[in-house]
């Protein structure tokens, strides 16, 4: 997939900041309102990502195997 960049403005809500997500941005996420977001922490900042059960089960998979290889992950990482 290719890493299309968009720059949101930080914008007053309430007693909070938020963004202002574009229709193109709600499109790519597949998102409308009501819909739940979620943040996870990435290398170079954090992902957005609408929820999806096969993500979940994805994340699940990779933190079971990533807890069992622990020791090869941190030799592959020096």
């Amino acid at each position: 997939m290719g890493s299309a960049m968009t720059a949101l403005k930080l914008t007053q809500i309430g007693n909070s900041l938020g963004v202002i997500l574009p229709k193109e941005v709600l499109a790519r996420l597949k998102v409308e309102k009501g819909d739940t977001l979620f943040v996870t922490d990435a290398a170079n900042g954090v992902t957005l990502t609408a929820y999806s059960p096969e993500f979940e089960a994805q994340m699940e998979a990779a933190r079971r195997i990533m807890k069992k290889r622990r020791e090869v992950l941190r030799q592959l990482a020096k």
